[in-house]
């Protein structure tokens, strides 16, 4: 059996999802999908990359690199639906128990995928740790405008939903699929997971990881877009929580 054969059928049966939302990053998925099985090399993993209906050559960029990367897959929405359907759309098709993100525009690097996958895998674990996030407050390399927007979009968060998490714009994310199943879904569902983990009664634990410039295409987002979504989607996020029960689990007698 060749290595890329042996390749093809650990991918068939991983351990680890990769999940990249990718929309118009042309230039960038390729080089981040090789990055990504560096990263992973010697584990059972496969990448799965969910192109949101991209207007340049994101598409095409991905079905060619699938001759070269045997554990990539690319899953193509048939209308643009955001970042958080994208994600949605990866776990859904994911086969791995566990599903790792990060962002299509390659500012999360992969090396610090082990850094949050292995602390989700670890023997001493928690038996209800369901997300081990990545956390960028110390090494972010964005504007001064944005790392303040983003601190200070993240303290109010903080604060009104007590999910103890710095950083939840963070892509960099390793989380049980099962678990993610679990949770209600909206439009930038992918900002709250911490929360609604915590909602479901499990618990998230956070690392330290690098961050780095976007050197192609633009960020998706502004500042004040950004906030206007959180202040609407935090309230919301505010109603759930006051309408949670939890059972605490249930055995059958």
């Amino acid at each position: 059996m060749t290595q890329a054969q042996a390749d093809t059928q650990m991918s068939q049966n991983p351990d680890i999802s990769v999940v990249v939302p990718a929309y118009n990053e042309a230039g960038n998925v390729v080089p981040l999908a090789r990055e990504i099985a560096a990263a992973l090399e010697g584990r059972n993993y496969e990448i799965i990359f969910v192109d949101d209906c991209s207007k340049d050559t994101t598409r095409q960029e991905l079905i060619d690199a699938k001759a070269e990367l045997p554990a990539l897959r690319v899953l193509a929405h048939r209308h643009n639906a955001g970042q958080s359907r994208s994600v949605r759309t990866g776990v859904m098709h994911a086969r791995g128990t566990v599903v790792a993100t990060l962002d299509g525009d390659g500012q999360n690097p992969p090396e610090n995928l082990p850094t949050v996958i292995d602390a989700l895998m670890r023997e001493d674990a928690p038996e209800d740790l369901a997300l081990v996030g990545g956390d960028r407050s110390a090494n972010r390399q964005d504007s001064a405008w944005k790392k303040f927007a983003s601190r200070f979009g993240n303290g109010i968060r903080k604060r009104m939903l007590n999910d103890d998490c710095n950083d939840t714009g963070c892509g960099l994310k390793a989380f049980r699929r099962d678990v993610y199943l679990l949770l209600p879904f909206f439009d930038h569902q992918h900002r709250f997971l911490p929360a609604l983990m915590n909602r479901e009664g499990f618990k998230c634990e956070f690392r330290p990881v690098t961050h780095r410039h976007r050197t192609i295409g633009a960020s998706k987002y502004t500042n004040f877009g950004r906030l206007f979504a959180s202040l609407t989607d935090m309230m919301g996020m505010m109603w759930l929580n006051s309408r949670a029960r939890n059972s605490r689990g249930a055995d059958e007698v």
